[in-house]
């Protein structure tokens, strides 16, 4: 027998949907599985970082509306970093993530900094999500409904893990990916905690993702699923936003409730997933649903990618690939000089921004070295990329990894590259002096590379490389929205 919420909540499943309200756009961008703090009157967030590093970029703001990067939080690369949990307890501020296999943590007395080095808890699964009992005893939730207890400094666990909660049963017919019960965050409020998780898996149809609910009155379980679950949830291709979920709460100064999740721009898988948020409201029976009737406000952010290197640091708008090596890079006269590595475009040193535009330009100077391939590519992963590359004898140019066409260049000790990228159809054009240009390829499609074909969960971004024995160098790096 279905108790009167979920009775509610069948008939609105025969009408098509739960009311969904406004979403707005707060990171354009690769900014996945976003996880806020409120730490007094200020907020912090932060994302998966995947390959890129240094990874775990913290973001500040002081009305959830106007965001900051302050930090990163990571700089070792020992895996992708999937879906971290941003805490603060007791004084200090912690991060857990999964990478490699296992979870892991970093912690600090001040949010900007200095973090420790990652602290291995040899634990299993994905998406750790931190809780604290009326006590102070320190839980770990990860996903597939399973908890496991922590240390009392959080650096460690304490037994072994075991299933407590077995997710919300969506009716069968649903367009999922998987089941993929993931993404615990947890909270406190009145005499309840709050599990919010995730279920659907992450992408493919576009309605795969969602946002579940439930409450129980002890820290672990048992679990009472919400009568507003999919509290989050995309119904249709037609909507703008496929696979909205991974969603975490965050209550404003003035007392209004947020949900933060992430979603892919319909048509832009190459973007990756943008940080997304919606109003929430409580029932007065203790539940949370969407507030259909609020709008969201309108949110900024301060993170230009154009670098015109006059810095003797690298900006927090960049990230290399697979590895940190700031002791590859070397500033001089406004510009970047990069030691290579490997010996193409697959396996060079890459630097890497993350655009949020659906269509934008990208140009720099470029000054290969002896012994030395460099270039700029729009890069998914070492199998997926395109872009030109220069080793001072030829142009070659890339498409999905495959090249598809080398000329002959004369010798110079720089060129510019320029690559427009209007809605996945890129041009690709190269010149001497920055004036006069000569066209290489031209309405390239590279929508195909997302993590649908490629997989990785990652995204399409303009990358520098320097690839072979020498040192390439870089200089007024500019991006522009088209």
């Amino acid at each position: 027998m279905l108790r009167g919420g979920m009775l509610a909540a069948s008939l609105l499943w025969a009408a098509g949907a739960w009311p969904q309200g406004e979403v707005g756009l707060v990171l354009p961008g690769d900014y996945p599985d976003p996880s806020v703090l409120r730490d007094g009157d200020d907020y912090y967030m932060t994302h998966s970082s995947f390959n890129y590093v240094p990874g775990l970029l913290v973001w500040h703001s002081k009305d959830l509306r106007h965001w900051e990067p302050v930090c990163h939080a990571l700089t070792e690369y020992h895996g992708p970093v999937w879906a971290p949990d941003l805490v603060k307890h007791g004084g200090t501020y912690y991060i857990y993530y999964p990478a490699g296999g296992t979870n892991w943590v970093v912690w600090a007395k001040d949010i900007k900094g200095p973090w420790s080095r990652p602290v291995d808890l040899k634990l299993g699964g994905i998406d750790p999500g931190h809780v604290a009992d009326e006590e102070g005893n320190r839980y770990l939730y990860v996903d597939n409904g399973q908890v496991v207890r922590l240390s009392p400094d959080g650096l460690s666990t304490l037994g072994g893990k075991r299933k407590v909660y077995d997710g919300w049963a969506y009716p069968s017919d649903w367009q999922t990916e998987c089941f993929c019960l993931e993404a615990p965050k947890l909270m406190r409020r009145g005499e309840y905690y709050y599990l919010t998780s995730a279920q659907g898996g992450t992408a493919g149809p576009a309605t795969s993702h969602m946002v579940v609910s439930a409450r129980s009155k002890d820290v672990c379980g048992p679990w009472e699923n919400s009568p507003c679950n999919p509290v989050v949830h995309t119904w249709s291709a037609d909507e703008p936003w496929w696979s909205k979920g991974h969603g975490t709460l965050a209550e404003g100064l003035d007392g209004r409730w947020w949900m933060f999740c992430h979603g892919y721009a319909k048509g832009f898988h190459t973007l990756g997933r943008s940080t997304l948020m919606t109003a929430v409201e409580w029932t007065d029976d203790g539940w949370f649903r969407v507030d259909g009737d609020a709008d969201v406000p309108g949110t900024s952010f301060n993170l230009p990618l154009s670098d015109e290197f006059e810095d003797d640091t690298l900006g927090m708008q960049w990230a290399f690939w697979e590895e940190y090596a700031p002791q590859a890079l070397h500033f001089e006269d406004g510009v970047l000089w990069v030691d290579g590595k490997g010996t193409g475009a697959a396996d060079g040193r890459l630097l890497l921004v993350n655009p949020g535009d659906r269509s934008y330009e990208v140009q720099a100077e470029v000054h290969p070295g002896s012994g030395n391939a460099a270039g700029l590519l729009l890069f998914y992963d070492g199998g997926a990329y395109a872009g030109v590359v220069c080793d001072g004898r030829a142009w070659r140019v890339y498409g999905g990894a495959k090249e598809v066409r080398e000329l002959e260049c004369a010798p110079a000790r720089k060129f510019h590259a320029r690559i427009r990228n209007v809605e996945n159809r890129i041009d690709i054009a190269v010149s001497c002096d920055g004036r006069d240009w000569m066209t290489l390829a031209e309405g390239m499609d590279v929508s195909a590379l997302n993590h649908n074909r490629c997989g990785g969960f990652l995204s399409l971004r303009p990358a520098l490389l320097s690839a072979g024995g020498g040192r390439a160098g870089f200089g007024c790096f500019r991006y522009r929205p088209l």
